[in-house]
């Protein structure tokens, strides 16, 4: 039987290496609902969001240098689906990025 689960990721000072926002896991799908990134060093800084095919090493970018200016707060509301296996990253230029990812997990 299927089940679903809302939840969410909490990343307080995301920097300038990968965090996995979201790894997956065999047997489960995965909806993001939201992204909120805020900006708490008081500097402006770029990041990317990308999702690893199946965690294999090829990045999908869903934000390339994308700018976000100081203390300010940037939102990501359009729906991304993950499959089993794939992982949504992120890498910021430096600094201090506050995240919180909302998601759907489904177990299949």
């Amino acid at each position: 039987m299927a089940s679903e689960l809302l939840k969410v990721g909490l990343f307080p000072t995301v920097s300038d290496s990968e965090v996995k926002l979201i790894d997956g896991a065999s047997g489960k799908s995965y909806v993001v609902l939201s992204i909120t990134i805020c900006e708490t060093a008081g500097n402006a800084e770029t990041f990317d969001i990308y999702v690893d095919d199946d965690d294999g090493g090829t990045d999908h970018y869903i934000y390339k240098s994308q700018a976000i200016g100081a203390n300010e707060t940037f939102e990501h509301t359009s729906k991304i689906v993950l499959n089993a296996n794939d992982m949504l990253g992120m890498i910021a230029s430096s600094g201090d990025l506050d995240v919180v990812v909302s998601y759907l997990e489904q177990t299949l």
